[in-house]
């Protein structure tokens, strides 16, 4: 079956998920979310596109964006699902697909102020969603810059976000009273599929896995992160995270090449 063309339009808005291959939990490790977060700078720098949310998960990642126009939208998911696989690849000594399919993606007019709001909501809930914390601010999503008005470097305000006050100090209140009364939906049960039945009990005996003769294998230790990716993401992380002391802590073991810290530790709760 051939796969359905994508609906583009001019002054459309794009909800875009990609996801790790098999979901796999690809994205924990804090080096490859601060090359994730320059590599989205790369691809801004490459196509001129409006990050307007943002959201970086253990395993899939979250975009609402605008393109300058409608067809370079499968340009930069094309370009940037390459890159980051690219660098993760080698960070992560594997081969193969990284994202798994096609990204996926839902486009509706900026005009539609209703639609981008719960966009951007249901895009800076999925971390209080998924349980990793109690609140909203989380340092690899810009929930941050709408609720204190910074910037962080890759991201800007929606229309819809602005429209909702005569001043930014209002925009940002009634924002942040909007995403007060979200309730996340729980997610239905997993469904039976064929074959669920016969593979009940059923125990598949792997193969250890062992290494390729001449291949060069690449230890975490010995990965080095330029000063220029740091620098991107040291100032998403200040603009959007709950607590800069913490995050700055975290940012200072990191390039001290320090063990990293555990996945506790860089999500920070709101109280």
């Amino acid at each position: 079956m051939s796969r359905q063309p994508r609906q583009l339009q001019p002054g459309f808005s794009y909800h875009v998920t990609s996801r790790c291959n098999n979901r796999e939990f690809r994205l924990t490790r804090l080096e490859c979310r601060e090359v994730f977060l320059y590599a989205i700078k790369k691809a801004q720098a490459k196509y001129g596109f409006k990050l307007y949310g943002l959201c970086i998960m253990s395993n899939h990642v979250h975009y609402l964006l605008e393109p300058q126009q409608p067809e370079d939208l499968p340009k930069i998911m094309h370009w940037l699902n390459w890159y980051t696989a690219m660098c993760f690849n080698r960070m992560l000594n594997r081969t193969g697909h990284f994202w798994e399919k096609r990204y996926h993606s839902t486009g509706f007019a900026n005009t539609d102020t209703r639609r981008a709001l719960n966009t951007l909501r249901y895009i800076h809930a999925n971390p209080k969603a998924a349980g990793m914390q109690q609140g909203f601010f989380y340092d690899f999503s810009n929930y941050g810059i709408h609720d204190r008005l910074g910037d962080d470097g890759i991201t800007q305000w929606h229309p819809a976000f602005l429209a909702l006050g005569k001043t930014l100090d209002a925009c940002a209140a009634a924002y942040r009273k909007f995403c007060k009364q979200y309730r996340p939906k729980p997610k239905s049960e997993s469904k039976n599929h064929w074959g669920s039945r016969l593979l009940v009990g059923l125990k598949v005996k792997g193969k250890s896995k062992k290494a390729a003769r001449g291949q060069l294998c690449l230890p975490w230790g010995e990965l080095e992160v330029s000063g220029e990716v740091i620098e991107v993401a040291e100032k998403f992380i200040f603009a959007n995270c709950y607590n800069p002391q913490i995050a700055g802590q975290i940012l200072q073991k990191t390039t001290e090449n320090e063990p990293e810290p555990d996945d506790s530790e860089c999500q920070v709760s709101e109280t």
